[in-house]
This record gives structure tokens, C-alpha cells and sequence, in this order.
């Protein structure tokens, strides 16, 4: 994959809702915690994206556009914590969850 145009709040938008997707839904709980950290129009805007791409896709435009903007080991830590909130927000941490959060540490250590 060549260059991915977002911003950094696009990435953390299209990266949580990849991780609220884990168990595939995504209740209010989790679209709060989104909408908390990127405003509404962004969102809207990557979510259309998302709907649109399939799980290979996704992981390959994560994983370009961490690259691009240069994500570090601290970088990585606040996202972490910020896909952590994310599960929790619901107060169910299920095993897909568990499994996502450890198939994401592993991807983000390739960085």
C-alpha cells in the first residue's frame, strides 16, 4: 500500500473502530469513546470508509498510516490505553476482545 491521506485523528478513529468491531458490534458505549477522542464529521467520514473495507484492508492501512505519521513506542502506549477504554467501555471485556487487544500489541511491536 502506497500513502494513506488521513490525520492522525482519522487513524485513531478508523483503528478504534476496528477494535469496537472485534466482537462485531459496536454498541454507544464504544461509538462514545470514539466520538470522545475525534470530532463527529471524522467520525462519520472514516467510519463510511470502514464499512467499506474488509479485515486485510483495514490492517493495511493501520499499519501504513502508523508508518506515516511516525507512531513511536509512547505513541503506541496511548493508543493502547485508548483501545483498553474502549473495551472496558462497555464493562464486558469478552474473549474476542482479549484476543484483538493481543493480535494489535503484536501487530504495533513491528513498528
Amino acid at each position: 500500500m502506497k500513502t494513506i491521506d488521513w490525520t492522525r485523528d482519522e487513524l485513531v478513529a478508523y483503528i478504534l473502530l476496528f477494535a469496537a468491531h472485534s466482537d462485531f458490534k459496536e454498541d454507544n458505549h464504544e461509538r462514545n469513546v470514539i466520538i470522545s477522542k475525534v470530532d463527529m464529521d471524522t467520525f462519520q467520514e472514516i467510519h463510511d470508509e470502514f464499512d467499506n473495507d474488509n479485515d486485510y484492508q483495514g490492517i493495511q492501512k493501520i499499519m501504513t498510516s502508523l508508518r506515516q505519521h511516525n507512531y513511536d513506542k509512547d505513541d503506541v502506549e496511548v493508543l493502547m490505553a485508548d483501545i483498553k477504554t474502549l473495551f472496558f467501555s462497555d464493562g464486558d471485556f469478552n474473549i474476542n476482545e482479549r484476543n484483538m487487544l493481543r493480535a494489535l500489541e503484536r501487530l504495533f511491536k513491528t513498528l
